[in-house]
């Protein structure tokens, strides 16, 4: 096999665990030529990764859109001439390139999504309560099954460095000795998004304490407002929204000390560059397969609920109607364990 193209589309989150994969098979297989077909926007997550990797764009909403849009598509990936397709997201769009390519005698492959284990996790009665296979692993066997045995390894898209401080400098200024603390407060649906309120606590008990400065990451008009608030109301903090680009957020990511983010794609882009993340889950929880990666569980913070997890991705009602998942969390609890993590990673750099 000499050219192999792999397709994911989705959530920036989803698209952001594929990064570990993708440098483990470049890495293991440096005679591929491995091409990653995504939208645009998700660009800059792979351009740190090895050269036998490129990129190419869907663009969903305009000509590859609907049938005669994906027909247009796969007409320009052929002259390509892969040898193979991996398919990392298994969803119509996929299917239908996936198919066009077997038609052509192309061998394909896809992600099984376990779709079964997670309703049952999920499920209101009866939960069968297990940790799943995590997204890296079913991506992993897709590869697998197309001849191509990984073992993952991976650390941070800067390898064993950060990025270039020189980006992020004129904005930030010098870090000098306070430990820098990224909190990413929002996410997709609302039972994965800690309350505002509870939040705001958490930046006002962090923010108050010495050596600690506050960055807080979103987008959107009515997430900027609420940073934006943030920030003048806590002196010292910054709010991101519009004044730095994705590559430049991931720059600014490897050097934070910690990031506190929800189960949302700022915890998979923190992660990528090797930064540790205290993540908050509500309705959602890491046993169906979601966690950061190279994150881990005692960094996960939650609620031990009967009803947990109630949904795979937090877009569902939630059955108490109080969101206890996330309204039982202590602020405090965060910026114990905020402390905690930085106590550690100071020890850490004295070892």
């Amino acid at each position: 096999m000499k050219r192999l193209l792999v397709v994911r589309f989705s959530a920036m989150g989803d698209v952001a665990m594929t990064v570990p994969v993708l440098y483990s098979l470049a890495t293991q297989y440096p005679e591929l030529e491995i091409t990653v077909l995504s939208r645009a926007n998700f660009r800059p997550l792979f351009e740190k990764l090895p050269e036998n990797v490129t990129f190419k764009a869907a663009d969903l909403r305009g000509k590859h859109k609907g049938i005669l849009g994906l027909t247009r598509l796969f007409r320009e990936l052929r002259p390509y001439k892969f040898d193979a397709i991996a398919d990392l997201h298994n969803v119509l769009r996929t299917r239908f390139l996936r198919t066009c390519f077997w038609l052509y005698g192309k061998k394909t492959a896809s992600i099984q999504k376990g779709r079964k284990e997670k309703k049952q996790l999920v499920r209101s009665v009866n939960k069968i309560r297990k940790p799943l296979k995590t997204s890296f692993t079913r991506y992993e066997e897709v590869f697998t099954r197309l001849g191509l045995p990984l073992t993952l390894h991976f650390s941070s898209i800067y390898g064993e460095g950060k990025g270039n401080f020189e980006l992020i400098r004129p904005l930030t200024g010098e870090k000098k000795q306070e430990k820098w603390v990224g909190i990413a407060p929002f996410a997709q649906h609302t039972g994965k998004i800690y309350p505002l309120p509870l939040m705001e606590k958490v930046v006002a008990l962090l923010n108050a304490k010495s050596g600690i400065r506050l960055f807080f990451f979103g987008g959107g008009k009515k997430e900027t407002e609420i940073l934006q608030g943030w920030e003048k109301k806590f002196p010292g903090t910054f709010a991101l929204p519009g004044k730095l680009k994705m590559p430049e957020e991931l720059v600014l990511m490897s050097y934070l000390d910690v990031m506190i983010s929800m189960d949302s794609a700022n915890m998979h882009m923190a992660s990528l560059v090797h930064t540790p993340v205290i993540s908050i889950w509500g309705a959602t929880h890491f046993w169906c397969g979601f966690m950061g990666w190279g994150q881990k569980e005692e960094q996960a913070i939650q609620m031990d609920l009967p009803c947990r997890p109630c949904s795979v991705f937090g877009n569902k009602p939630c059955l108490r109607k109080d969101y206890a998942c996330l309204n039982g969390i202590l602020p405090e609890k965060i910026v114990q364990e905020t402390e905690r993590l930085l106590k550690k990673n100071e020890e850490k750099d004295i070892d």
